[in-house]
């Protein structure tokens, strides 16, 4: 009982910090013209106009193994987006860096990951066209990790109804010679509904596979849960899901809430 309540104490005091986050985001907002992004797992197919910047702030929170109860793990992302034509979009990932503890974890405390670079480019609008595409491609790069990552994004929109799917593959090199190999294979899809031009809300999904050295797979695992996304009359809107383990991965875990909040400049 005592690891419990010390447990559920301590994630509750790094929910209310993500929270009061939301709060000062908000606070320091200035007036223009807001995007948004209506999910946070699934990558969505329109981009920034020609010209535009945007920032976004990433925070994504892992926690609760069956194997580690106590295992938690915050991961922090901040990018910064520009549109250089109306239908390609470039991204950089400032810095990626985590806080992890458990029980599970031999080094807690926090860790630099990598920096990164994005693109995306729109090939079919999901409004007017019968259907939205657009092509992905991300490298990241850090001290112990070498990442490349692709994406077909997929979306369409019916009044107010917003659905989109990415089908995802990354291959990764991990450790100090980067001798690690890593495939991992990815799904990922989502729904929802727009209430009023400020808030839509609706549901996340996400299917993963993971093959060592590139061969050998692992476990499905899947997620679901839903979301919410608000938008503000000035430059900033926040988006946010909670996914819930629906299979029973043991080593993965079973809850996974992820914030994004972005500013229009």
């Amino acid at each position: 009982m005592i690891r419990t309540m010390s447990s559920f104490s301590r994630r509750t005091r790094k929910t209310a910090s993500l929270l009061l986050a939301v709060f000062a985001f908000c606070l320091i907002a200035n007036q223009a013209s807001a995007g948004t992004r209506n999910f946070t797992y699934v990558y969505e197919t329109t981009t920034q106009p020609k010209g535009a910047w945007e920032y976004e702030q990433w925070v994504t929170w892992k926690t609760d193994k069956d194997t580690d109860p106590e295992y938690d793990r915050i991961e922090f992302r901040h990018e910064l987006e520009f549109g250089v034509t109306d239908k390609f979009q470039l991204g950089l990932y400032l810095s990626d860096w985590r806080y992890t503890d458990g029980a599970s974890v031999s080094n807690d405390g926090t860790e630099w990951r990598t920096f990164a670079i994005e693109g995306i480019y729109n090939l079919t609008n999901p409004t007017t066209d019968f259907l939205g595409s657009a092509l992905y491609g991300e490298f990241l790069f850090g001290d112990e990790k070498l990442a490349v990552e692709a994406k077909l994004l997929l979306q369409k929109k019916i009044d107010n109804w917003n659905f989109a799917y990415n089908l995802v593959y990354e291959a990764e090199w991990e450790g100090k010679d980067f001798n690690e190999e890593k495939g991992v294979f990815e799904q990922t899809f989502g729904v929802s509904y727009q209430i009023n031009p400020s808030i839509s809300v609706g549901f996340e999904g996400l299917h993963e596979i993971e093959y060592e050295d590139f061969t050998e797979a692992g476990d499905d695992v899947v997620y679901f849960g839903p979301n919410f996304a608000y938008r503000s009359k000035s430059n900033w809107w926040f988006t946010v899901t909670g996914l819930f383990q629906a299979t029973s991965v043991d080593s993965e875990p079973n809850i996974q809430t992820r914030l994004l909040v972005g500013f229009d400049f």
